[in-house]
């Protein structure tokens, strides 16, 4: 597998920890220069030691995806540095959880803006080069939420409108060699579900075993199945693939 995406550039939102963490590690195995963007500055510098001592070129940079001009500036520094914005996967991400009647204007307006504004901010900061070199593909990782879930109507919302925002972008960007897709995971083992079992007042093995029992293939998720699903839709060879969504849950999603 190694060698996939020689020569490629990825551009990775909140890739120091988690699914973005993994989705990295993937691009770097099989041969990408990976850039990653985070709001999280000790994260992103233990990331950046981690791959460079495993020999990987990462580019990193702490920006926050709601502010357009931090997004578009270290996308032109990742532009400069290696000739190229090949693929861009919009994977920051964060969890405001509350039901309806308790939920307040900063746990709705905060997912919105990570979530749906960071990853407007990073396509169109993207897709001018993408354009230009008449090649791309744009990897928006929505989630199983987007169906409807008790406690995050403020992220089920963000998660639905970045399906609706990658079709839309396959419709527009399509006729310039560039793709979108998205990735929708189920339950996914990481230090955001680790909150959701602190938020429900359980510990987190519990949850594991709870979502396990409700997953037709009888385990959780990994942050590599994640990478696995976005290195198929970032592939050179899945041009006729634009505007899907592909859950990747363990099991049918509606």
């Amino acid at each position: 597998m190694s060698g996939r995406f020689d020569g490629k550039v990825a551009f990775v939102t909140g890739g120091s920890r988690g699914i973005g963490k993994g989705i990295v590690q993937r691009f770097a195995e099989e041969g990408a220069k990976v850039a990653i963007i985070d709001i999280n500055e000790e994260a992103l510098t233990e990331a950046a030691n981690e791959f460079n001592e495993r020999g990987y070129e990462v580019f990193t940079k702490v920006a926050n995806v709601m502010e357009a001009e931090q997004v578009e500036n270290a996308m032109k520094e990742v532009y400069e540095k290696y000739g190229s914005v090949d693929i861009l996967v919009n994977n920051a991400g964060v969890i405001k959880d509350n039901m309806l009647f308790k939920m307040s204007d900063s746990d709705w307006d905060t997912v919105m803006g990570v979530h749906l504004k960071g990853s407007f901010n990073a396509a169109r900061a993207a897709q001018k080069y993408m354009v230009e070199n008449k090649y791309g593909r744009i990897i928006n990782i929505s989630s199983t939420s987007a169906l409807g879930n008790r406690g995050q109507a403020n992220y089920a919302t963000a998660k639905a409108g970045l399906q609706g925002f990658t079709k839309t972008l396959a419709i527009e960007l399509g006729r310039f060699g560039i793709t979108a897709n998205a990735v929708a995971p189920g339950f996914i083992e990481t230090d955001m579900t680790k909150q959701t079992a602190a938020r429900i007042g359980i510990s987190f093995e519990e949850l594991v075993e709870a979502s396990v029992s409700n997953i037709p293939v009888g385990r959780s998720g990994k942050p590599e199945d994640i990478a696995n699903a976005v290195a198929f839709y970032a592939d050179e060879q899945s041009s006729f693939v634009n505007g899907q969504v592909l859950y990747v849950a363990g099991g049918p999603k509606d």
